[in-house]
């Protein structure tokens, strides 16, 4: 790739991941939740393979944890889904509920709502890069398989 193309793709890594956080937090307010976050963090990830090679990318981002924040983000969903069950309440019972007090971080209401998304962002997150990974990985090994041009191993 050529340096401008290298550039740009580094440059456009953190406000990518300053958008996948804002499209994250947005859903309170507007619309937007986990699951567009974390494609669109993926799709900054995935453009750092693509610029600069898998063994690059692995070196300058830390992706080699992907499927373990993908599990972490399927826990965390699960558990936020399921904990009403043992209040006796229904799945997806949010806490506080209606007209109750709400802590809040600026317009960002700390319910349990915003730790599903968290969780689903994980797992969007995670599932995405860490097949990524491992379609770089193959055709790293796929290329050291084969035999040289010209000639027999």
């Amino acid at each position: 790739m050529s340096l401008a193309t290298r550039t740009v793709s580094r440059l456009l890594l953190a406000p990518a991941l300053m958008i996948a956080a804002a499209v994250l937090v947005k859903g309170y307010a507007d619309t937007g939740d986990g699951f567009n976050a974390g494609v669109i963090a993926a799709l900054a990830i995935l453009l750092q393979y693509v610029v600069f090679g898998a063994e690059e990318a692995e070196r300058l981002l830390p992706v080699r944890r992907a499927g373990l924040c993908a599990v972490a983000g399927l826990a965390l969903s699960l558990v936020v889904a399921f904990t009403p069950l043992l209040r006796g309440d229904a799945l997806f019972t949010h806490v506080p509920g209606p007209g109750k007090d709400v802590v809040k971080v600026g317009t960002l209401e700390l319910i349990t709502a915003v730790a599903f998304d968290i969780g689903v962002f994980l797992l969007v997150f995670g599932a995405i890069v860490g097949a990524l990974r491992l379609i770089a990985l193959h055709d790293r090994t796929a290329e050291l398989e084969r035999p040289p041009a010209g000639g027999l191993r």
